[in-house]
């Protein structure tokens, strides 16, 4: 397996109940390491357009109230198969279809408030990294 590059975003639910560093052992646990770090706050503008592939659907509105709800950590995951991984170690978007020992099942408040959230595919990986990070901030 190739070595890839990742997002990953610590939701405010998590962040809120001081989970940040449960969640990051996770996935160094699971072989993935943390090339890049940083904890923010999402504007309504940076939620919309981050968030922008979903704007025609009936959840986005919600999903950008809440993801300026509070701070988030947002991430760079290096790994192999980090995409893959990253989704596994997540779990199912609906905790209660999420497998046993996953961040979602273990801290997930629901659907929405499922505590992080990873690129789904290399494109959108590639994208979500230039979203939030610069290359000099990415440190191998």
């Amino acid at each position: 397996m190739a070595v890839e590059r990742t997002l990953s975003i610590i939701k405010p639910d998590a962040t809120r109940r001081n989970l940040t560093g449960k969640i990051i052992t996770k996935f160094e646990e699971a072989g993935l390491k943390v090339v890049a770090s940083r904890r923010l706050r999402l504007s309504q503008a940076d939620a919309e357009a981050f968030y922008g592939v979903h704007k025609e659907r009936p959840f986005f509105k919600d999903l950008v109230s809440f993801m300026i709800s509070g701070p988030v950590v947002v991430q760079v995951l290096e790994g192999e198969g980090a995409i893959q991984k990253n989704r596994d170690v997540m779990g199912a978007t609906n905790p209660a279809n999420a497998a046993a020992g996953t961040i979602r099942k273990e801290f997930a408040e629901s659907i929405e408030a499922n505590s992080a959230h990873g690129s789904d595919a290399p494109e959108t990986a590639a994208n979500e990294i230039k979203f939030f990070f610069r290359d000099l901030d990415i440190v191998g």
